[in-house]
């Protein structure tokens, strides 16, 4: 484990202490192989930016407001797999540290559990690659990509004679590179345990030689195969088309723009290299909500358009794979039901947007394990909010 973090290269003297500071914590090894006490894995996952350097994305000097609905949050009951809940059991079941619903934006609901606060910052692991996502939507807006059909290695050209020749930017944000990769997170002989082993490391440069080492297993394009790895692709693509850090990018573009109140941080890849683009971002609860908002919204910042016409849809949705093979993955957002859409990440963390229903959900959880601990579908609980609300 790294101690400590970089100091920002934009801190306010003035912020107040972090709350769960002197917190013992565990290791991002623990972490990964859902060994952590449920006490453990609550401080651990509120303290990240204490596991590896990281950089601040800076908040904005004028947050967004969201003033509450006013109303008493409704009674709601509903069935997963033949069993009936309601809020109270799903949280417990379900171990959600927290939960804020933004119902026409406005706040409908907002609980924290296990000793969490509004100043409190939670982990996103894979809610992260949504934001890295969307900031290669903004870079796409902005010129420095021309588009989605670009090779990965007109950005990243140590990536050629790689299995990576040959890939698109799509492809990396569908995760069909057609790399070989073993996700597993709790296995330490996995493609996703040597990323975090090359990141433990923080010697510059290991996790790309990582990605460039790594066999070709089918055509690009042709075949999904989730893969974490692809996200650090796609955060070096992106430091190299923009020519800055992504935490200062996100900062410009949506943070401070659309009025996130808190900083956030993220990690990054060795001492002030690029951040990990498929995870270590913590945030606060409402920042969280913001930037559901902002997506929502359909990519709208300080009055500008940040995002290309038509990208929240494009990245959202159902894709189609080279060949014509159906793909229920977007640009690495998951689709699901009645046009609704999640970024999710392991441990339990979820952001849902469902346009139709004016609705935005952000969860925290506290599971230990990396992948087990739903006991009720959080699909299922989100659709049984659009539908009370």
């Amino acid at each position: 484990m790294v101690a400590g973090a970089l100091a920002a290269t934009a801190c306010r003297p003035t912020a107040p202490q972090y709350p769960h500071r002197s917190e013992p914590i565990g290791t991002v090894r623990q972490i990964y192989d859902g060994v952590l006490t449920p006490e453990l894995a609550v401080n651990t996952f509120r303290n990240i930016d204490r596991l590896f350097p990281t950089r601040t994305v800076v908040a904005s000097s004028r947050p967004y407001p969201l003033p509450s609905t006013g109303r008493p949050f409704p009674r709601i009951t509903f069935t997963d797999r033949g069993a009936r809940y309601d809020l109270d059991r799903y949280l417990e079941l379900n171990r959600i540290a927290a939960l804020l619903i933004l119902k026409d934006g406005r706040i409908a609901l907002e609980r924290y559990r296990f000793g969490n606060s509004e100043r409190t910052r939670w982990m996103s692991m894979s809610i992260a690659k949504s934001i890295t996502a969307t900031l290669v939507g903004a870079a796409i807006k902005q010129g420095y990509i021309r588009g989605v059909s670009d090779s990965v290695t007109r950005y990243v050209p140590a990536l050629a004679g790689s299995a990576y020749a040959g890939v698109t930017v799509r492809d990396l944000l569908m995760m069909a590179s057609g790399v070989r990769w073993n996700e597993t997170y709790s296995d330490p002989r996995s493609d996703r345990r040597r990323l975090l082993e090359a990141q433990i490391s923080q010697v510059p440069g290991s996790a790309l030689a990582l990605m460039k080492s790594l066999p070709r297993a089918a055509a690009p394009g042709t075949s999904n195969n989730y893969n974490t790895g692809e996200t650090q692709v796609v955060a070096e693509v992106l430091h190299a088309a923009i020519g800055r850090s992504l935490a200062t990018y996100l900062s410009e573009r949506i943070w401070s723009r659309f009025g996130m109140e808190a900083d956030a941080n993220w990690w990054l890849d060795s001492p002030d290299g690029v951040e990990i683009g498929g995870s270590g971002f913590s945030a606060t609860l409402r920042d969280y909500g913001r930037f559901g908002l902002f997506i929502l919204g359909g990519g709208v910042a300080g009055g500008d358009s940040i995002l290309p016409p038509g990208w929240v849809r494009e990245a959202t949705t159902p894709k189609t794979l080279r060949g014509g093979s159906a793909l229920d993955y977007g640009y690495l957002w998951w689709p699901g039901p009645h046009g609704s859409f999640m970024a999710m990440g392991i441990h339990g963390q979820y952001l849902y947007v469902n346009p139709s229903a004016n609705l935005v959900i952000v969860a925290w959880g506290a599971r230990p394990h990396p992948t087990e601990g739903q006991v009720v579908d959080d699909w299922v609980f989100c659709a049984a909010v659009a539908a009370n609300l």
